[in-house]
């Protein structure tokens, strides 16, 4: 088991800005968006609790998803827990028809990690509010990483889901020709969470709204799209060195994890 990594519609009707977003606003080190350019908690509906729907939605899910155990995607769900630059790029290879070493790809790091700082952010505020039990602690259930690891940290919005999904929208604006297969990728990293048991079904849903509302404010900042076009320039650079195991992860990423047990 791995150990997890830290960190620190009219979607327009209901999206918050305390003020325009200017570069010089921004904390240096920091992200896009300066602080209070965003209300993520105005957006996010609340965690389930006893007596809701969701709430024994989330515990079926949780105890249906334990027959992945042991199967090809459960060792997609406990590779997709590394946070490491090198490990996300080689999980995202195939949805970008390319493979890369960070190395390769400073400005296309450069604007994930920036954007990342911010999505976390909303997320990490929206897990402080909701408080919510990771799914083993409510039912028993094996899991892919360590539990006692996973019990620090709450359920609601699942921050690997919101990472993923940040990622996959970035990369989309990055390589547009390929965003069918980027976001369909980054679904199924956040559905990697499920199948691991480290989450929610309603935890990853609340990581990829969080990560789209703070996207939508972060894609307005002059300065994601001046890094953006730097980034597009690097993608188009890149000799296609294709990956090699495309058509088995295609499989995975096609999957029904909710399905029923035939």
């Amino acid at each position: 088991m791995r150990r997890i990594a830290r960190f620190g519609a009219g979607l327009a009707l209901c999206l918050v800005f305390a003020a325009p977003v200017a570069a010089k606003d921004v904390v240096a080190g920091q992200g896009y968006l300066p602080p209070g350019a965003i209300d993520v908690m105005a957006v996010l509906p609340p965690a389930p609790v006893a007596g809701e729907a969701r709430y024994e939605a989330d515990r079926a899910i949780f105890k249906s998803t334990r027959r992945l155990v042991g199967t090809p995607r459960w060792d997609m769900a406990s590779k997709d827990v590394s946070w490491k630059d090198a490990d996300m790029l080689a999980d995202f290879s195939c949805a970008l028809g390319v493979a890369v070493t960070p190395a390769q790809v400073p400005h296309i790091l450069k604007l994930l990690t920036k954007a990342g700082r911010d999505t976390q952010s909303q997320t990490n505020i929206a897990k402080q509010a909701n408080k919510r039990l990771r799914p083993f602690l409510i039912d028993a259930g094996e899991t892919c990483e360590s539990q006692p690891d996973l019990a620090k940290s709450y359920d609601y919005p699942s921050g690997h889901t919101t990472g993923g999904w940040t990622w996959a929208l970035v990369l989309a604006d990055v390589a547009p020709g390929r965003a069918s297969q980027i976001l369909a990728r980054g679904r199924a990293y956040g559905e990697s969470r499920i199948v691991c048991g480290a989450h929610n079904s309603s935890a990853v849903e609340g990581g990829r709204l969080s990560a789209t509302v703070t996207m939508t404010a972060v894609r307005s900042t002059a300065t994601y799209q001046r890094d953006l076009k730097a980034a597009q320039a690097e993608y188009k650079a890149l000799k296609k060195a294709a990956p090699t195991t495309c058509e088995a992860e295609q499989g995975l990423v096609s999957q029904n994890i909710f399905a029923p047990v035939p």
